[in-house]
């Protein structure tokens, strides 16, 4: 039977835009907090990335599943007071805006924690809120670059350095930011104080990198401790395993054999690798060769790509995908956080929403404000419109033209424009 919500009764003010900030308050939505995402339309890139329907693209309904959403605009005086307001009854603030920029909306921890000691405020930025490079502009891909995984994966391959496919640098923090977030709302209710958690994605990076230590006590060249692909019947499959260990296992399971007793060093650990690449092309059926390779005891994996992700037994078994109300009459899926609770509750208990939705509700559960107030709101320029799909009942669904990649925006000339004050 499903438990209680471990962060039930928490309030969240997510500021955030793309995936460092937004993921942390995807994570304690589906936790049990109340998040209300303070948006602006338009200022979200992650709007761009992948299929749209009815309003949203795939990788912000990921992010922001299970959020409320509140138009606020923080360039304005009002609407900075409103926050305020606001963030007086609430435990925590995400922000990721580039360092400085709240402090000059009115917004930054000095005037947030004057209005509610007990607040938990999460800035996530590139290189940190002080430094040398704290004002840079980072993504992914600058930290990725700067935090040194690119140029070591480019000295393993033998290649030029090239990006991964994955935001890695935003998820990493992201999940160093929920665990910064939680510690300092336990100590919330020890000390009653709230804290300011200063957390950059380059740190971040460098504290989760199993290969860090090769640049802390300068030794080179670095020894990767990957797996190795081989061609397979049925396509390729990656065996994980120290080549070392892979040929004990597969000799004393299998009978492979040294092709040149002569051989020593790289030359023996080449011919060794040629035979167990002949050993795996031999098989005429895939399923003989994990069996194999189980009773050997080596691990392996097959090398699945988008098409095929899904198809994973462990992903249907475990049911790692949830589907959530795409506001159209139909759903929309989004992964599930990983976390099993023996008797607690961890999903996405709605879909995205729609800018500014829910002006009206969070305004008048949490500062008592009815119809009429939220229009003066309005009319002074505090809140923005809602943008929502009215009229819509259809979902609508992305088409890339001939060639092109959807996970891009059709138009190589899209530009997702940032507010004056971002």
């Amino acid at each position: 039977m499903r438990g209680p919500f471990p962060l039930d009764g928490i309030r969240v003010l997510d500021l955030s835009r793309a995936i460092s900030g937004p993921y942390v308050g995807r994570m304690l939505s589906d936790l049990g907090a109340e998040v209300v995402k303070v948006e602006v339309a338009g200022t979200d890139i992650t709007q761009v990335f992948g299929p749209r329907s009815h309003g949203h693209s795939g990788l912000y309904v990921q992010q922001n599943a299970g959020k409320r959403n509140i138009s606020v605009d923080l360039g304005t005086e009002a609407g900075a007071a409103l926050l305020r307001e606001l963030v007086a009854r609430a435990d925590v603030v995400i922000e990721n805006f580039r360092p400085g920029t709240v402090d000059r909306l009115g917004v930054g921890w000095t005037a947030l924690s004057a209005v509610n000691p007990r607040l938990v405020m999460l800035s996530v930025s590139g290189f940190g809120q002080w430094g040398p490079e704290s004002g840079r502009q980072a993504y992914a891909p600058v930290v990725h670059a700067e935090s040194g995984l690119l140029g070591r994966q480019a000295e393993v391959d033998g290649a030029r350095p090239n990006d991964v496919v994955m935001a890695l640098a935003d998820s990493v923090t992201s999940l160093h930011g929920m665990v910064a977030v939680l510690s300092a709302l336990r100590l919330a209710e020890h000390t009653g104080a709230g804290q300011y958690l200063d957390l950059s994605m380059f740190e971040a990076m460098l504290a989760t990198d199993d290969y860090t230590h090769y640049s802390l006590e300068r030794t080179y060249p670095v020894f990767p401790a990957t797996g190795s692909v081989f061609d397979a019947p049925g396509g390729p499959i990656l065996i994980s395993a120290d080549p070392k260990y892979l040929w004990y296992r597969l000799s004393s399971q299998h009978g492979l054999t040294d092709p040149d007793l002569s051989a020593t060093g790289a030359a023996k650990f080449a011919a060794r690798a040629r035979v167990v690449a002949d050993w795996v092309a031999g098989f005429t059926e895939r399923s003989a060769l994990v069996e194999s390779l189980e009773a050997a005891g080596v691990a392996w994996a097959e090398i699945r790509t988008p098409a095929t992700l899904m198809d994973s037994p462990t992903a249907i078994a475990r049911e790692v995908v949830a589907q959530v109300d795409n506001r159209d009459g139909g759903t929309r899926p989004v992964i599930r956080m990983p976390y099993r609770f023996s008797a607690g509750a961890c999903e996405p208990r709605a879909g995205a929403a729609f800018v500014g939705e829910h002006n009206a509700d969070v305004l008048g559960r949490w500062l008592g404000r009815g119809a009429e107030a939220v229009a003066e709101l309005e009319r002074d320029g505090a809140l923005l419109p809602a943008d929502m799909p009215a009229g819509r009942t259809d979902a609508e669904h992305y088409t890339a033209p001939g060639g092109h990649d959807p996970m891009l925006p059709a138009n190589p000339d899209t530009v997702v424009e940032e507010r004056p004050w971002t």
